[in-house]
């Protein structure tokens, strides 16, 4: 059993912790937010993610998950010491790494025995070598540690079951010791068949983010062929249906919608593009799906706009806050794009969501918040569905007909059927399909 320190209690650090205790091991999470360790010591977990609290609450049980705020002794108390805080985007693009030096600096000063500091968190290409040299600096010139890069392949949403049945676990480390410790830690994992793929820092470091980029390009690339379906009559569901049997693309990431958000996609496509000028090359690709991505979020009001000329005086009904369903997150919501270009045209906003309206509250606290979709959508001019909860999929469709003033709905997931919507009397736009019913 190793005994294991998580810095950090956010999506990656709890789920990180609560994992890495399920897996046999003696983890103590940590955090500076007071608040966040309160929740958790209470029998809480401060962030909304299926399957995470069951996970925390067994483990702790157990006796292998505990939570502090007293870092310095929870570093000092264990052999391997992870590193999972935020690294947002800076005002550039670029990762703002301020919370991982402060975290390698403590690291740096409890170094009573040899230790592994682990950047879980997101970090650029030729962090791993920073850090080294800052916990040298700070220690002064302690070389019991190693530095180890394990990037996170987690999806809000499945978080959980990411953690715990992974598609590979990647470790970047020099150093031998480091790598038998890291084995020892994902041994539930290796003894299970999950590949385990060992690196050095750097091909660690730019794995995470050559991942996420990819997928954020594959997202972008059905995107605007559903907007040519749009003009030209074709059915995006049915190209991306035929495009993913083809093996060397596959159906994942083939869905066609207003954009992509969250809390990853948009920071490491921008820090991405950072790591390459830094480098002194171009990024040309990565550069065009960031551009098309905020292209396609306000392509949602000429959707609108498409069928409603006039907005100004309307009520516009918007389902969905958060950037993907089972998720309170908001950040970079395609939402977020959507509200301020309506209000800009005059329209007035109800809107609904099954979790995040607390969340989107701290940048919208003026919109009129409603308790379910329903009352969202009474006496509205028109319904925007913004995200793919369950429980917007089989709205009473009859019933919200009633409700709207004109039938006027905009399915930005591609939920619902467009024949079938034109047979039940809607004016109804959606996403790479909407010519499909003519």
């Amino acid at each position: 059993m190793k005994k294991i320190c998580v810095v950090g209690t956010g999506y990656v650090g709890l789920v990180t912790a609560a994992g890495l205790a399920d897996f046999g091991n003696s983890v103590i999470g940590v955090d500076i937010d007071k608040e966040k360790i309160r929740i958790l010591q209470e029998g809480g977990i401060p962030i909304y993610e299926p399957g995470l609290l069951e996970v925390v609450e067994r483990n702790v049980k157990a006796g292998r998950l505990t939570f502090t705020t007293d870092i310095d002794s929870a570093i000092q108390n264990s052999r391997v010491v992870f590193s999972a805080v935020g690294t947002p985007p800076g005002e550039g693009g670029e990762a703002d790494l301020r919370a991982v030096w402060i975290v390698a600096a403590t690291f740096a000063k409890n170094l009573n025995d040899y230790k592994v500091f682990i950047n879980k968190s997101t970090v650029p290409v030729g962090t791993g070598k920073k850090t080294r040299e800052l916990i040298l600096k700070e220690s002064g010139g302690s070389e019991t540690f190693d530095v180890v890069s394990n990037p996170e392949f987690l999806r809000e949403g499945s978080a959980v079951g990411d953690f715990l049945n992974p598609d590979r676990v990647v470790v970047g480390s020099r150093s031998k010791k480091a790598q038998t410790i890291m084995k020892d830690v994902y041994h539930a994992l290796i003894t299970r068949g999950v590949p385990y793929v060992e690196t050095n820092i750097e091909s660690a470091e730019i794995i995470k983010y050559a991942s996420n980029a990819f997928l954020a390009v594959k997202i972008t690339f059905i995107n605007e062929i559903a907007n040519l379906c749009d003009i030209v009559g074709g059915d995006v569901n049915e190209v991306a249906k035929a495009m993913g049997m083809d093996g060397r693309i596959s159906p994942k990431f083939l869905h066609a919608g207003p954009g992509f958000g969250g809390s990853c996609f948009p920071k490491d496509t921008m820090a991405l593009v950072e790591i390459f000028k830094e480098n002194g090359i171009k990024s040309r690709v990565v550069e065009a799906a960031i551009e098309a991505n905020e292209l396609q979020k306000q392509g949602v009001v000429s959707k609108l706009k498409s069928v409603m000329p006039e907005l100004k005086g309307k009520t516009v009904a918007i389902l969905g806050l958060a950037f993907k369903p089972n998720t309170d997150d908001t950040r970079f919501s395609p939402t977020k794009v959507v509200i301020p270009l309506l209000e800009k045209e005059g329209a007035e906003l109800q809107v609904y969501d099954p979790v995040a309206m607390q969340d989107f509250k701290r940048d919208f606290p003026h919109l009129n918040y409603k308790n379910n979709a329903y009352e969202a959508i009474d006496g509205a001019d028109a319904l925007i569905l913004m995200t793919e909860w369950n429980e917007f999929r089989s709205l009473d469709l009859k019933r919200v007909r009633s409700l709207l003033k004109s039938p006027v709905f905009i399915d930005t997931r591609n939920i619902y059927d467009p024949r079938d919507m034109k047979e039940k009397g809607f004016i109804f736009v959606c996403t790479g399909r909407t010519r499909c019913a003519l």
